[in-house]
C-alpha cells in the first residue's frame, strides 16, 4: 500500500472527525468512495487504544499505525522513555573510546541498531541518543509504515527489511544493539526460556558482544530471572519495570570491554508510583532480616517489580522492617517508612483465621465489600472472599497470611 497516497488531508480530516466514534459501528457505516474503510477504521481504533499508552503518537495526525498485534506488542511511551534513559550516557562512552585509542581528532559517530523493529516506538525514542540508527524488521508492511513515521517524526533512522540474524552477520560494529525478541511461538504459547524467543539471543550472544559495545534486551516479565541468568552470559544489569504495580518488561543490559562482575545489579522500579530499589544478588542472599512476633501499626506489601526481582530479605534489613514469615513477603513496623517500594497500609485489626473471622469482618465492614489478597495462605483470593462473604471493592484491604509460628491470620487494613 502506498501510504503517502492513501493518507492525504481528506483522510486525516475524516479520522479527526470520527476519533471518538464506536469503531464497530463505524465499520458498518457508509463511507465516501475515495476513502479506504478498513484503513481508516484501523487508524481510529489505534489512536483510541494508544491514547493513554502512547499519547504523543496518538495525537500526531501524521502517523500511521499497523495492525492490532503490533499495537499490543509495542512499548508504552513511559517504558520507552525509561529505556532511553538507560542509554543516555553514550556520549561518555564515546569519549572513553577516543581516549583509549589516543586519537583526539577522531570524530565519533554513535550508532544504534534495533534488530526487532516492530512498530518502531523503541527505535524512535532510543535514536535520540545516537547520531544514526538502523531499524531492522522482517515484515515489509511494518517497514513501509516505519519509513513514513520516522520521516514525520524527523528521525535519522534507516529502515532495513531483513531478519535480525542475517543483518547482524554483515553489519559493521556499532555502539549499541537493542532487541525485543518475539515472546510467543506460532501456536500462541507463552515462552519460558530465552531459547524459545525469536531471535534466540542466547545463540546470538557471541556475535552481539562482538558487534556492539552495549546490548539492551527487552524480554517478557513472565520469564524467570534465575533462568535468564543461567542462560545468558555477561549480564551487567537486570531491570524489572512496572507501571501501576503491574510488571511490564524485564530489561537485560550487557556491556563489552568491561571487567566481569561477580554479582549482577538488579533494579526494580515502578514508573508511575515513582520508586526504585537497586541491589545485587549477593546483597539479597547475605541480608540480615528479622521476623515479627506480631503485626504492628503498619503493613507493607512489596511492589510487583520488587516481588519479580526477588528482593525479600533485603527489604527487612534496608527499611528496618519485620517480616511476617519467611515465605509471606509482607512486612510490618510501628514507625511509618514512607519511601518503601510498594504499598503501605494502616492496620485496623488482626484476627485468627477461624470460624469467628467472618463475623468479626462483617462487624468491621459496614458493607460486604473489601479488597482481598492472600500471601502464603492455604486459600486462594477467591476462596477467602467466599469464606468471609465478601465482594470486591470498598475502602478496606484484607490480607490472609501466615505468621512466623505458622499461625494463619486475617489482617484488616486501610491503604495510606
Amino acid at each position: 500500500m502506498n501510504y503517502e497516497l492513501c493518507f492525504d488531508d481528506k483522510v486525516k480530516d475524516f479520522i479527526g472527525k470520527h476519533l471518538k466514534d464506536d469503531v464497530n459501528r463505524l465499520a458498518l457505516a457508509k463511507f465516501p468512495d475515495d476513502i479506504d474503510r478498513e484503513f481508516v477504521v484501523r487508524q481510529i481504533h489505534a489512536r483510541q487504544v494508544l491514547n493513554k499508552k502512547l499519547p504523543s503518537w496518538a495525537e500526531n495526525d501524521g502517523l500511521i499505525f499497523p495492525k492490532k498485534l503490533s499495537l499490543e506488542q509495542s512499548s508504552s511511551e513511559l517504558t520507552a522513555l525509561y529505556k532511553k534513559s538507560l542509554l543516555s550516557d553514550v556520549d561518555e562512552m564515546a569519549r572513553i573510546a577516543i581516549c583509549e585509542n589516543q586519537c583526539q581528532s577522531v570524530v565519533m559517530t554513535k550508532t544504534l541498531i534495533d534488530l526487532t523493529g516492530g512498530m518502531g516506538v523503541d527505535t524512535a525514542f532510543l535514536s535520540d541518543n545516537f547520531d544514526h540508527a538502523f531499524y531492522v524488521e522482517m515484515q515489509e508492511e511494518l517497514c513501509e509504515i516505519a519509513r513514513h513515521n520516522f520521516k514525520v517524526l524527523n528521525k535519522n533512522i534507516t529502515v532495513v527489511n531483513d531478519n535480525a540474524e542475517h543483518f547482524l552477520q554483515d553489519c559493521e560494529d556499532v555502539d549499541c544493539i537493542y532487541l525485543d525478541p518475539a515472546r510467543r511461538d506460532e501456536y500462541g504459547r507463552k515462552m519460558v526460556s530465552l531459547h524459545d524467543c525469536s531471535p534466540d539471543v542466547v545463540e546470538l550472544h557471541d556475535l552481539l558482544m562482538k558487534k556492539a559495545k552495549r546490548i539492551l534486551i527487552k524480554v517478557s516479565p513472565m520469564l524467570d530471572i534465575e533462568m535468564i541468568k543461567k542462560e545468558l552470559k555477561d549480564i551487567s544489569e537486570i531491570h524489572v519495570v512496572a507501571v501501576r504495580n503491574e510488571c511490564k518488561e524485564i530489561l537485560i543490559a550487557m556491556q563489552t570491554h568491561k571487567e566481569s562482575v561477580s554479582s549482577i545489579n538488579i533494579i526494580a522500579t515502578d514508573l508511575r508510583e515513582k520508586w526504585n530499589i537497586v541491589f545485587t544478588e549477593d546483597e539479597e542472599q547475605n541480608a540480615q532480616w528479622t521476623l515479627a512476633d506480631n503485626i504492628k501499626k503498619y503493613l507493607y506489601e512489596p511492589g510487583a517489580a520488587c516481588m519479580k526481582a526477588g528482593c525479600f530479605k533485603l527489604l527487612s534489613q534496608r527499611y528496618a522492617l519485620d517480616k511476617l514469615h519467611r515465605n509471606s513477603h509482607l512486612y510490618t513496623s510501628d514507625e511509618l517508612v514512607p519511601d518503601f517500594p510498594g504499598r503501605i497500609f494502616e492496620v485496623i485489626d488482626v484476627m485468627p483465621f477461624d470460624k469467628k473471622a467472618k463475623k468479626e469482618i462483617s462487624l468491621r465492614c459496614q458493607q460486604p465489600k473489601a479488597n482481598v489478597a492472600v500471601r502464603n495462605f492455604p486459600l486462594s483470593t477467591e476462596e477467602l472472599k467466599k469464606n468471609l462473604g465478601l465482594h470486591d471493592g470498598g475502602e478496606f484491604y484484607i490480607f490472609g497470611t501466615t505468621m512466623k509460628g505458622e499461625n494463619k491470620v486475617i489482617v484488616l487494613t486501610k491503604k495510606l
